[in-house]
């Protein structure tokens, strides 16, 4: 059993590395929040256009996730994980260089396919070098995504101060620092001994656990994203200042990612502290419905919409990887698949209606859909509830991670997927 203490602090080499690039990849995610208005006046695009860097980002994304499993089952974690870095390198710095909002939006879908192959495997990565066990390493990965996420809207801003070309070349070269260093750092890692079928992904959606909190992110994450992607042009703000907004909004994702949901989880339980996130953030989102153009109730709401994320984001994914009976990974592609095609058409829809209606309609839409989510989420409260007993569906004892992560030292090497092959040993 690993000690009770987990250091953020006392790590290998190879947890840094692969961290490192975790908090830059999640950079990608609001780095381009405060540029935003700035490439709709300066290539003179619409409002709906420059959402697309997010659609195409996302839905990318979320379709490469459908073949990440496919993909690192036959070369193997590092070597997946190198070639995802190399992609967002690549596909960056194209971005950067690009002449037109058509073109940033291209390139951005090459960097949603490296993002993909990337976050597969990230994971476990850390999981199989992190000291402190299993809790460890979930430890280091939300805060590298919570630092990511929070860095990201700040380092943009001030890249984009001096061109909206500079958060993109800035990304390219940190990523490019990142690959460096994982390739001399992290280990090579094994290929797993089975190959994962290019249909596992859709075939675990038919596990109605999976499918529920799948759904029920589809529909979080199309409030989420509506938020993120287009309230930055209501708000009228300078690029610096919305760096500022949206940097205070990251931290507290931080915070209640990595101190809040886990706080609420052991007071509450899963089930009960997400019913109650979800509504709050329906609420927040209602607030921005009412008053798009009032700019300092905006700035509040979209600052404390970091609170509700941070807990949403956390306690979802635990859910996911609790509830579903297949592989973590399968479940992990399944799940992204189904939610990042949510966030992607968001932005993208919210620009549309404006055109078409008023600013009013993305923020009322997105509030109504996330008040679904509770819905949603409550016809699968049997299964979290039973997860958070310790119980599978089937009523058997759910493995506890920190005995399985030791049990994948002893037995695997402690190799990415190891994990995984002890729970089904199991």
């Amino acid at each position: 059993m690993p000690s009770d203490h987990v250091s953020l602090f006392k790590q290998p080499k190879a947890v840094y590395a692969v961290a490192f690039a975790c908090v830059i990849s999640f950079m990608g995610i609001g780095l381009v929040d405060p540029i935003l208005p700035a490439l709709k006046s300066q290539l003179d695009a619409s409002e709906s256009q420059v959402t697309l860097l997010f659609t195409s980002y996302l839905v990318v994304t979320a379709v490469a996730m459908l073949v990440t499993n496919w993909v690192s089952s036959r070369l193997g974690a590092k070597r997946t994980l190198l070639f995802g870095l190399i992609i967002i390198v690549v596909f960056a710095a194209l971005a950067g260089s690009a002449g037109s909002i058509s073109g940033i939006v291209a390139f951005r879908a090459g960097w949603g396919l490296g993002n993909a192959l990337f976050i597969a495997t990230s994971l476990a990565a850390i999981v199989s070098s992190a000291r402190g066990g299993f809790a460890g390493a979930i430890i280091l990965y939300e805060a590298a995504l919570g630092l990511g996420i929070a860095a990201g809207p700040l380092v943009g801003s001030l890249l984009g101060n001096i061109s909206w070309r500079g958060p993109f070349y800035g990304v390219s070269t940190l990523m490019a620092i990142a690959l460096v260093a994982t390739f001399f750092l992290l280990p090579a890692t094994p290929k797993p001994e089975q190959r994962t079928a290019l249909s596992a992904p859709l075939k675990a959606l038919t596990h109605r656990g999976l499918l529920t909190m799948s759904l029920t992110a589809l529909l979080y994450n199309w409030g989420f994203f509506t938020m993120l992607g287009y309230a930055p042009f209501p708000m009228d703000l300078s690029i610096t200042a919305l760096g500022w907004v949206f940097f205070c909004w990251g931290v507290l994702v931080a915070f209640f990612s990595v101190v809040g949901a886990p706080w609420l989880q052991r007071r509450f339980g899963t089930a009960p502290a997400l019913y109650g996130s979800l509504a709050l953030f329906a609420v927040d989102l209602a607030v921005m419905a009412i008053s798009p153009t009032n700019q300092t109730l905006m700035i509040g709401a979209v600052i404390a919409a970091g609170i509700f994320i941070g807990i949403n984001n956390t306690l979802m994914t635990q859910a996911v990887m609790i509830i579903s009976p297949v592989e973590r990974p399968v479940a992990s592609a399944a799940y992204g698949f189904v939610r990042f095609i949510g966030g992607g058409l968001a932005p993208f829809a919210a620009g549309k209606l404006v055109e078409h209606l008023n600013v009013h309609v993305p923020f009322a839409l997105a509030a109504g859909a996330v008040l679904v989510s509770v819905g949603v989420l409550a016809t699968g409260h049997r299964l979290l509830a039973a997860a958070d007993a310790g119980l599978n569906e089937d009523g058997h004892h759910v493995v506890e991670a920190e005995d399985v992560e030791g049990e994948a030292a002893d037995e695997f090497g402690g190799a990415p997927g190891a994990i995984d092959e002890v729970i089904n040993a199991r």
